[in-house]
C-alpha cells in the first residue's frame, strides 16, 4: 500500500476524552473514530489489524475442531423469556418491536440461539460438536469508556460445545484452556487465567483470562508464589484468627451519639476496633430484605453474595426499607435477636464472642455479642472482598491484587440452555439426556486494545508482527530523488512478492514527520531508503520493539527483511 493513496489520519494530540492508552494511541494513529457513546468505527488500518486478530482465533478455534456458524444478531425475545435471562441480563439487553409489534433482543451472545440449533441433534452419536461465529453482539452498557475495551457494539468469537456427558464437557473445556493461551501468546500479549464468577452464563467452572494493566476494570488476586488466581468476584484468602474475651452473658446497650460508621465506633469512648465490630447491611435480593453480617474491617463483595444466594437482582435497600424493617437507621443496624429477615454471614464472624454491633436503635450499639448465642444466622458464606497482603488460600504466602482487562472467558455451562430450550439427544441406552454445554468468548476489538496496553511506549503503539497492519514500513527521505524513489519502488516490489505487508511512505512530507507517524502506527520494521545511505550502497533498518537500527546492502535488503518478519509472525 502507498501511504499517499492510504486513509491514515493520525493526530497530532491526544483525544480529550481520552485515559486508557490504547483508547489514546488508536484514535492518533488513525485507527479508530468514535460515532457515538461506546461505538467506534474501524479504520482501514483498524480493519486490518481486526483481521488478523480474527484470523489467530480462527486458526487455533479450527485447530481443536471448531465448525464456523454465522447466526443472526437480531433475535426473537420469547427465546430469551425461556432461559430467564431478559431477567438476569435486563441491564444490559438491547430491545426492540418491529412494525407488526413483535418484541425482539440484539444479541448480547448467543447461547440461546445455538441451542437451538443444537435441538436439531437427535443421537449422542453426533455429539460431540464444537460450533462457533465470529459476530456482532450488542450490550447497553451504561458507561462505556477506554475507547474499545468498555464499548456497546462489539465482535465476539463465541463457540460452544455440545457433548452427552460431563466428561465430554471438561474435555472440550480443557482443550478451550490450551487453545486460548496459544492465542494470546501469538497476540503477543500475557493474558493469566484467574478462577471467575459465571455471572448471568450459570454454570459451573469459569475461567477468565486477564491481561494485566490499569486500564482494566477487574480486581485479580494472585500469588506469585504458586500461581494461584482469582478475580475478586470469587477469591479466597486466609488470614489470621482473632481472639477474643468471653464476655458477657448477654449483650449490654450503650448511646453512641454521633456514631454512624465503624470509624466513628473505632474512635468513639468505649467503642471497639473494626475488627470486633459487626457490619451490618440490609439489601433486597430479589425484592426479599436480607441482611448481611460482615467483620467491621471487611468489605462485602456483591458478587459473591449475588452466587451465593442465587438473587437475579441484587441491590442495597433504601432508607425508607432499611427503617421499615429494623426501625432504625443505617448506622444502629444489628442482627441481634432479629427474626423474620434471611440473615447472612460471612465466615469470618464465625464463633466471634464480645463483639460490638447496633442495636437497632439510632445512637445506641451492643458489646459482649456472642454470634453463635445472640444471632440467628440463616446461613454462612464467604462474603467478603480479599485485599492485597492476605494469605494465599493454596500455599498461604501473600497475594498481590492487580487490575486486569477480560481477555477471554470460558464457561462450562451444563445444562441449563439446552432444559430451558428442549435440546436433548438419545444416549446408548434410549433415553433422552440434555446436552452438556460449555461456552467460550474472546472478544476482537478489545484484544486489539489489550496488544496496545501491553505494546506500547511515549512515541506510540508497538504492535506485534502478529497483528501489525503492515509488518514493514519503507520510509522514503526524498521523494523528489529519482534514485531514492527507484530503489525505494524494488524494494516494495521484493517484499510484496516475498509475501510481506509492506506500506510505501511515498508522502512528500519532511522526514521527521514520516518517523513520527511510523512510530506512532507502530510499524514492526521500518526501512529508510535515502540519498545519503545510497551513495554507499546501503539502506537503514530500524526494530520499532527494541529501538535496534542497522545497515543492509540495498541488493540482500528485501530477503534479510523478510526473513526477520517471517521468523516473528
Amino acid at each position: 500500500m502507498r501511504w499517499s493513496h492510504a486513509f491514515i489520519p493520525t493526530l497530532r494530540d491526544d483525544p480529550a476524552d481520552a485515559e486508557a492508552a490504547s483508547h489514546r494511541l488508536l484514535v492518533r494513529g488513525g485507527y479508530v473514530r468514535q460515532l457515538m457513546s461506546g461505538v467506534y468505527s474501524l479504520l482501514p488500518i483498524g480493519f486490518r489489524v481486526r483481521s488478523k486478530v480474527m484470523g489467530i482465533i480462527r486458526e487455533e478455534i479450527d485447530a481443536i475442531g471448531g465448525q464456523e456458524l454465522l447466526l443472526p444478531a437480531l433475535h426473537p425475545r420469547e427465546i430469551w423469556e425461556r432461559t430467564g435471562r431478559t431477567e438476569t441480563m435486563a441491564d444490559i439487553l438491547f430491545t426492540l418491536n418491529d412494525l407488526r409489534g413483535g418484541a425482539a433482543v440484539l444479541g448480547p451472545t448467543h447461547e440461546e440461539i445455538f441451542t437451538t440449533i443444537a435441538a436439531e441433534l437427535t443421537s449422542y452419536k453426533q455429539v460431540p460438536q464444537l460450533w462457533y461465529q465470529v459476530q456482532t453482539k450488542f450490550r447497553d452498557e451504561p458507561r462505556p469508556k477506554a475507547g474499545l475495551l468498555r464499548v456497546r457494539e462489539f465482535t465476539m468469537k463465541d463457540s460452544y460445545s455440545f457433548d452427552v456427558d460431563a466428561a465430554g464437557l471438561d474435555l472440550q473445556f480443557d482443550r478451550h484452556f490450551a487453545a486460548y493461551k496459544r492465542i494470546f501468546e501469538r497476540l503477543g500479549v500475557t493474558a493469566i487465567p484467574v478462577e471467575a464468577s459465571s455471572g448471568s452464563m450459570g454454570g459451573s467452572d469459569s475461567v477468565e483470562f486477564m491481561v494485566p494493566s490499569p486500564a482494566g476494570e477487574d480486581d485479580v488476586a494472585h500469588c506469585p508464589a504458586c500461581d494461584y488466581a482469582a478475580n475478586v468476584e470469587r477469591a479466597a484468602s486466609a488470614i489470621p484468627s482473632v481472639k477474643d474475651d468471653p464476655g458477657p452473658d448477654q449483650p449490654e446497650r450503650f448511646p453512641t451519639p454521633g456514631v454512624r460508621t465503624i470509624a466513628d465506633l473505632v474512635e468513639f469512648e468505649g467503642g471497639a476496633g473494626a475488627d470486633r465490630q459487626i457490619k451490618t447491611l440490609i439489601y433486597m435480593l430479589d425484592g426479599e430484605p436480607t441482611m448481611v453480617l460482615l467483620r467491621g474491617d471487611h468489605e462485602l463483595q456483591e458478587q459473591k453474595l449475588q452466587d451465593a444466594s442465587g438473587a437475579v437482582e441484587v441491590r442495597p435497600a433504601r432508607p425508607e426499607e432499611i427503617h421499615a424493617l429494623i426501625g432504625a437507621s443505617a448506622g444502629s443496624l444489628g442482627a441481634v435477636g432479629v427474626t423474620g429477615p434471611r440473615i447472612l454471614a460471612d465466615l469470618q464472624l464465625a464463633e466471634r464472642t464480645n463483639m460490638v454491633t447496633g442495636a437497632n436503635v439510632d445512637h445506641h450499639h451492643l458489646r459482649g455479642v456472642d454470634v453463635g448465642r445472640d444471632i440467628s444466622v440463616s446461613e454462612w458464606l464467604d462474603l467478603r472482598t480479599v485485599v492485597a497482603g492476605e494469605g494465599c488460600p493454596v500455599c498461604s504466602e501473600p497475594l498481590e491484587v492487580f487490575r486486569g482487562i477480560e481477555a477471554g472467558h470460558i464457561f462450562k455451562l451444563g445444562t441449563k440452555f439446552s432444559e430451558a430450550l428442549g435440546a436433548t439427544v438419545l444416549d446408548a441406552d434410549g433415553i433422552a439426556v440434555p446436552l452438556v454445554m460449555g461456552s467460550y468468548g474472546i472478544g476482537i476489538e478489545r484484544n486489539m486494545a489489550a496488544v496496545v496496553e501491553m505494546n506500547h511506549d511515549e512515541r506510540g503503539i508497538v504492535w506485534p508482527v502478529s497483528v501489525a497492519p503492515y509488518e514493514v514500513v519503507i520510509t522514503v527521505v526524498n521523494v523528489d530523488d529519482e534514485v531514492t524513489m527507484t530503489v525505494a519502488e524494488r524494494l516494495y516490489e521484493d517484499l510484496q512478492f516475498a509475501g510481506i505487508d509492506v506500506l510505501i511512505d511515498d508522502r512528500a512530507e519532511r522526514p521527521g514527520v514520516k518517523f513520527n507517524d511510523a512510530e506512532l502506527i507502530g510499524i514492526p520494521y521500518r526501512i529508510t531508503v535515502g540519498p545519503r545511505g545510497l551513495a554507499d550502497g546501503i539502506v537503514e533498518l530500524s526494530e520499532r520493539s527494541t529501538g535496534d537500527r542497522s545497515e543492509l546492502e540495498i541488493e540482500t535488503a528485501a530477503d534479510e527483511v523478510a526473513r526477520l518478519v517471517v521468523e516473528k509472525r
